[in-house]
């Protein structure tokens, strides 16, 4: 009975320490289309890096461009391929319905990776306040 609660017990310890490790990262994005091939590049580097690390792109303003349907790169390429592979990788796309509201966008618009959240910049605060993500501002 000993040895059995103390595998239970080192099994614990080694799932919490796991638990931690895991780095929680949230990219604030609110610059356009111009710059989110660098994004989204620069989160693919990571998770090739880091493939464990919990990632949410919190957009609002211009930066939510990217996450609309048929939006192009400066070379014509649609985001909607990389944005549904990091999806499937685990990442999280959530744009502000304030600036959708503000700019009279339809969420239909938006990709369907794309979840809405009331406010973008209070998005990214709650995730860094009350869950530990670390803040990017690529």
């Amino acid at each position: 009975m000993k040895r059995l609660l103390c595998a239970i017990f080192l099994s614990l310890m080694a799932a919490i320490g796991f638990a931690q490790d895991k780095v929680k990262v949230v990219y604030h994005v609110n610059t356009g289309v111009e710059t989110a091939a660098a994004i989204l590049n620069n989160i693919t580097n990571e998770l090739n890096a880091s493939p464990t690390d919990k990632i949410v792109v919190v957009t609002h303003g211009p930066g939510i461009d990217f996450l609309l349907s048929d939006a192009k790169d400066s070379k014509g390429r649609e985001f909607s391929g990389q944005v549904s592979a990091l999806s499937a990788k685990g990442v999280e796309f959530r744009v502000c319905n304030n600036t959708l509201q503000t700019r009279k966008i339809d969420a239909s618009k938006l990709l369907m990776e794309a979840q809405m959240v009331p406010s973008g910049v209070a998005e990214v605060a709650r995730l860094q306040a009350k869950e530990g993500f670390v803040y990017l501002k690529p």
